[in-house]
């Protein structure tokens, strides 16, 4: 699984991202979903969404992981004890027993992994039945091709249809809607 680009992790790590993500993204991205239980977020970055997922349900146990060691110590560093657990995972790869989770979390990372289906199928391996895996992601639309070259970073974007396809036969119910004029899109998903 590719690593972000500098232009990337520069964003992940700044203020205005933080605040931004916690107002406005957070809440975009659960759709009305109570998250609760055990909870895991796959490419968190500096922890940004993982703190105000704290602040907004503070009862969960979040674990949460990203395969670039400098973004997962800019987490470690970003809690307070007692701190949500913080690992160092490739999410095609995840390091958990199966059936370990109620929510996967998903924010704006699944088109940096290239093989973006294998990590679905992995979230659905740690999910318990009945879980869900939530979140959004950029669509394959020209801007999102267009800013990922200009970066070079590594990336594979989807189409919803793709998802829906894979997460289906994975033994997922998914539900994906598309929005910011079909720039991205979320979804949110039940293991049978």
């Amino acid at each position: 699984m590719p690593k972000m680009s500098r232009i990337e992790t520069a964003l992940c790590r700044s203020a205005s991202w933080r605040h931004f993500t916690g107002s406005v993204v957070l809440p975009w991205a659960l759709q009305g979903h109570d998250i609760r239980g055990d909870v895991l977020e796959l490419g968190a970055g500096s922890g940004a969404m993982a703190a105000a997922l704290l602040q907004r349900a503070p009862g969960i146990r979040l674990t949460i992981t990203d395969l670039d060691e400098g973004m997962v110590a800019s987490a470690r560093g970003r809690f307070p004890s007692p701190a949500p657990k913080v690992e160092q995972a490739d999410a095609t790869a995840l390091p958990f027993e199966s059936a370990s989770f109620d929510f996967v979390l998903s924010f704006l990372m699944l088109h940096h992994v290239l093989n973006w289906q294998a990590a679905i199928a992995e979230a659905v391996r740690v999910l318990r039945p009945g879980g869900m895996l939530i979140g959004y992601d950029l669509t394959a639309s020209p801007a999102a091709k267009l800013i990922h070259l200009v970066d070079r970073s590594p990336h594979r974007l989807a189409q919803p249809s793709e998802l829906t396809a894979t997460a289906r036969q994975v033994g997922l119910d998914i539900s994906v809607r598309t929005g910011l004029v079909h720039q991205a899109m979320r979804f949110r998903a039940r293991k049978r």
